[in-house]
């Protein structure tokens, strides 16, 4: 079953700036990540950033989680919003999934 891992960010103006820019590496690092099923990046607001990755187990989003924070710590003055306290991220269990 796969797993799903939601993060939340908000003051992230700069750092979505700068995803969007370096769109290219940021794609190489989340495809990455071993058993990389998806990845979704959602401007929520003007400060505020919703990012979604898929992948085939735990350890997946576990890893995605890693890359995603050294990532972000580059750009000052966001923060990480996510449920789950200090490991700031929210992971399921996707019980259905479709796509086009």
């Amino acid at each position: 079953m796969q797993h799903v891992v939601i993060r939340r960010w908000s003051g992230a103006a700069q750092l979505m700036a700068e995803m969007e820019r370096r769109r290219d590496e940021v794609e190489q690092l989340i495809r990455g990540v071993p058993g990389f099923g998806a990845y979704y990046a959602v401007r929520t607001g003007a400060n505020e950033l919703v990012s979604i990755t898929v992948c085939d187990d735990r350890a997946g989003t576990d890893e995605s989680t890693r890359r995603a924070r050294m990532g972000a710590a580059e750009y000052p003055g966001h923060r990480d919003e996510s449920p789950g306290g200090d490991r700031g991220r929210d992971v399921h269990r996707v019980l259905a999934l479709a796509s086009a």
